[in-house]
């Protein structure tokens, strides 16, 4: 199971935001390559990266900082937010990506998701961000009638290469990750399922791995917070 260190951007700086709320974003660094070649030499494989101002506005806002996160660093780095046509993807796929990530753009308007995939494939994944199961879009500012299995499944044949699956009500709140949901979800589908959101401690890595069916996690405030050592943690998924 891969672990990505998360770097959320609002404002060109590192934050975490609690339940996606915009308004309650506690800042963990100004310089957001320094933080991504610090999670580097720690060892990680690879670098989450979120565009959250990108989220609502729909259109990529925090580029700079990306881009230099992408100079600074050799690790594969998957982005998302406000990644909402093919323009975009084509764009930060050229710019150094590793993987971008598609989420609102993926319920309203998943042709868009299946012609990327056949463009690049390998590169192209689906952001499922749920509250107790229905899909919410636009930086999880709008609910959906969607069911997260439902999305899922219907990207089956896509060629799609990941989901990223969030449990908003558990983002930021280092509560734990919704560990059942997650691995239903998983076991639903034949895509790779990342578990996002409440990521806490080594004994949640531990559990979310124990599932057999989970392909990666990503964790964020823990990180910063001093909750997870990240160096302990991937020393302890590759046992």
């Amino acid at each position: 199971m891969i672990l990505y260190p998360a770097i959320d951007l609002k404002d060109g700086q590192c934050v975490r935001l609690l339940r996606g709320d915009m308004d309650k974003a506690t800042v963990f660094g100004e310089d957001p390559a320094a933080q991504a070649l610090a999670f580097q030499k720690a060892g990680c494989d690879w670098l989450h990266l979120v565009d959250l101002n990108g989220a609502f506005a729909g259109a990529p806002v925090n580029a700079a900082a990306v881009e230099a996160i992408l100079a600074a660093t050799e690790v594969p780095a998957q982005l998302g937010g406000g990644i909402r046509d093919m323009a975009t993807i084509e764009m930060w796929l050229g710019k150094g990506l590793a993987r971008v990530i598609l989420g609102t753009v993926a319920v309203e308007n998943p042709d868009l998701v299946r012609e990327a995939a056949r463009a690049f494939p390998g590169r192209i994944a689906v952001g499922i961000d749920a509250r107790k199961g229905r899909v919410a879009t636009k930086g999880w500012a709008e609910e959906t009638d969607v069911m997260a299995t439902d999305l899922a499944k219907s990207f089956e044949d896509a060629g799609v290469s990941a989901i990223i699956y969030t449990d908003i009500d558990r983002d930021g709140a280092m509560a734990g990750p919704n560990v059942a949901a997650t691995e239903a979800l998983a076991r639903a589908v034949s895509i790779p399922v990342i578990a996002s959101g409440g990521v806490s401690s080594l004994a949640d890595l531990t559990a979310l791995r124990a599932t057999g069916a989970i392909a990666g996690a990503i964790s964020g405030r823990a990180l910063y917070d001093g909750a997870i050592d990240l160096a302990e943690a991937l020393a302890l998924l590759k046992d």
